[in-house]
C-alpha cells in the first residue's frame, strides 16, 4: 500500500509540476532522446529551455483540479476528507495518507 502512495506522489507531482518533486526533470528528458523518439520533449537551443510536457497542467486546470478535490465527498466511513490535504493558494497536495492516496486513484 505504501507503493502505491509513492506512485501516486510521483504522478501526481509530476502532472502538476511541482518543484523539486516531479520527475520530468533535466535528466529524465535526455534519457527520452535515447529511449524513444520525441522530439517535441528536447532541448530548445533557441529559448535555452525544455518544452512544457503535453500532460503537465497549466495554473487554470490545477486551480480546476484543487477546487474538484476540495469539493469531493464520499460515503461515510470510505475515505477520510481529501479536501483537507489540498492547498488552493499554492496549488498543491500534502500530507496525505496511504489510504487516501489508495482512494484517489481508485
Amino acid at each position: 500500500m505504501h507503493i502505491e502512495k509513492n506512485v501516486f506522489d510521483n504522478i501526481f507531482n509530476t502532472i502538476i509540476s511541482m518543484p523539486g518533486k516531479a520527475k520530468d526533470n533535466a535528466k529524465s528528458r535526455e534519457d527520452l532522446k535515447e529511449i524513444c523518439h520525441r522530439p517535441e520533449l528536447h532541448y530548445d537551443l533557441v529559448s535555452k529551455k525544455y518544452p512544457k510536457a503535453r500532460y503537465a497542467l497549466d495554473k487554470q486546470r490545477k486551480q480546476v483540479l484543487c477546487k474538484w478535490i476540495k469539493e469531493l465527498r464520499f460515503l461515510d466511513g470510505y475515505a477520510s476528507n481529501i479536501g483537507r490535504y489540498v492547498d488552493s493558494k499554492k496549488l498543491k497536495m500534502f500530507g496525505m495518507k496511504s489510504h487516501g492516496g489508495h482512494v484517489f486513484m481508485q
